[in-house]
């Protein structure tokens, strides 16, 4: 039996479940609802968006899949274009025996259309943080590093503009997180 290689994006992307459509092209023509809801895209034309659409991957996703697994590596963060994601974070077990073995999650939050997940992973390539799963069908435009990169190279506004958009949304989940902190040590 001979020897298999790493996958490759696309091959893990299907062993998930993951359904793969080709790329986003013409995201444009995704109505402006997209732009609308989208604080990655709201600064794009829709010229630049198709651009961008051309870089990107496009899943889709089934009810109950999951896009996202907490701990996994990834390089690639994931904008949703149309359904609902839970987002979820594994709490550590109870002390007792009996919540020893379970694990449990704490639901982080519900993300829809023009939200994008992963980008802390995509930028340091650490394990991702949390769980994103689908609660109904999913799209979702997927964008991997090394396409930015790309971007950068052959389209630079384009690649110029994602990159600062993509600090901003971090800097400000940044800022909400500790804001979130200082009023906990508050109370206590």
């Amino acid at each position: 039996m001979a020897a298999t290689g790493p996958l490759n994006l696309e091959d893990k992307l299907r062993q998930a479940g993951l359904e793969l459509l080709g790329n986003c092209q013409k995201m444009s023509g995704r109505g402006p609802g997209l732009l609308e809801h989208s604080a990655l895209l709201e600064d794009f034309t829709p010229q630049e968006l198709d651009t961008l659409g051309e870089a990107m991957l496009l899943v889709r996703a089934q009810p109950g899949q999951v896009l996202i697994s907490e701990g996994d590596e990834g390089d690639w963060l994931l904008l949703l274009l149309s359904g609902t994601v839970d987002v979820t974070k594994a709490t550590p077990p109870g002390e007792d025996d009996e919540q020893a073995s379970q694990e449990e999650f704490s639901r982080l939050g519900v993300a829809t259309e023009g939200a994008s997940l992963g980008e802390m992973s995509m930028f340091d390539r650490d394990v991702r943080y949390a769980t994103c799963t689908a609660i109904d069908t999913v799209e979702a435009a997927l964008l991997t590093r090394a396409a930015i990169g790309q971007l950068i190279r052959q389209h630079p506004g384009v690649g110029a503009k994602l990159v600062v958009k993509i600090t901003q949304l971090l800097a400000q989940r940044l800022r909400n997180t500790s804001n979130r902190l200082v009023k906990m040590l508050q109370k206590q």
